[in-house]
């Protein structure tokens, strides 16, 4: 397996959670890595990335809200969400930031109740 997310569950709105997803490539610590969602009946969609160097960009929808961070010595990717809304609920997953991706994981399921 090649990232390996986890961390999500059932939460009610304004709660919290930190998902974290591991990278079994040896060339982690050289790509800009992104977290994804996908919503029951939509695209898989990028919602924030980290480059190499630590530098962060997020969607419009997650700004101020997700914070997203790495740890190349654990070859890990992570993903604090705030304040989570209903609209969050979707599968999360971690890869690179553009193609040649990484065979994709199963993703971790963040599920929001109002």
């Amino acid at each position: 397996v090649q990232l390996q997310a986890s961390g999500g569950g059932l939460v009610q709105a304004g709660g919290s959670l930190r998902l974290s997803c591991v990278a079994s490539r040896s060339d982690f610590s050289i790509n800009t890595m992104g977290w994804y969602r996908q919503a029951p009946g939509k695209p898989r969609a990028l919602v924030a990335f980290i480059t190499a160097g630590g530098n962060t960009n997020y969607a419009d929808s997650v700004k101020g809200r997700f914070a997203i961070s790495r740890d190349n010595a654990k070859k890990t990717v992570y993903l604090l969400i705030n304040n989570l809304e209903p609209e969050d609920t979707a599968v999360y997953y971690c890869n690179k930031y553009s193609p040649p991706y990484y065979t994709w994981g199963q993703g971790t399921q963040v599920t929001v109740s109002s």
